[in-house]
């Protein structure tokens, strides 16, 4: 039983350190990948959820908005994916952010069945965006951490 359970140690301890060294670099990865996925869908011609942003924002076109936000997608995923420009990822990000809570309060019954406990599937991609905002921000807290000596960059 002490054989096993020193086994059980040694590998938790060998994934931990797994964790520590590649994480924040596939979080970064796979939201990159997502902005730039998601991003694309609206130059190319698809229709998303994000359409409700276009909406809330009265500076155009609600068709040019939604180009412009593909855009805008596809450069904060450029940049989460390269390390360097993580924070200007950020700054994107914390620009699209008043887009987001204005959809919230401009378009209740647009992001809502039932408020709150009930969104729509464009209230749920608008959530979905706060909560990629903050994934975002932990992940440029931790850029600091990376440069520790065997971390993957």
């Amino acid at each position: 039983m002490k054989v096993l359970t020193a086994r059980i140690k040694a590998f938790d301890q060998w994934l931990i350190a797994l964790f520590l060294r590649y994480a924040h670099w596939l979080h970064r990865l796979s939201l990159g990948i997502l902005f730039i996925w998601f991003g694309l869908l609206k130059p190319l011609g698809h229709k998303t959820t994000s359409s409700i942003l276009a909406h809330t924002v009265y500076w155009g076109d609600p068709e040019t908005i939604v180009l412009i936000l593909g855009w805008w997608e596809v450069t904060i995923g450029v940049c989460l994916i390269i390390r360097p420009l993580v924070r200007v990822a950020v700054l994107l990000l914390v620009l699209r952010l008043p887009g987001v809570i204005l959809a919230f309060i401009l378009k209740p019954e647009v992001c809502f069945f039932s408020f709150p406990f009930a969104p729509t599937p464009e209230g749920q991609y608008l959530i979905k965006d706060l909560v990629v905002f903050i994934a975002t921000l932990a992940i440029s807290g931790g850029l600091r951490e990376e440069k520790r000596p065997g971390h993957f960059r």
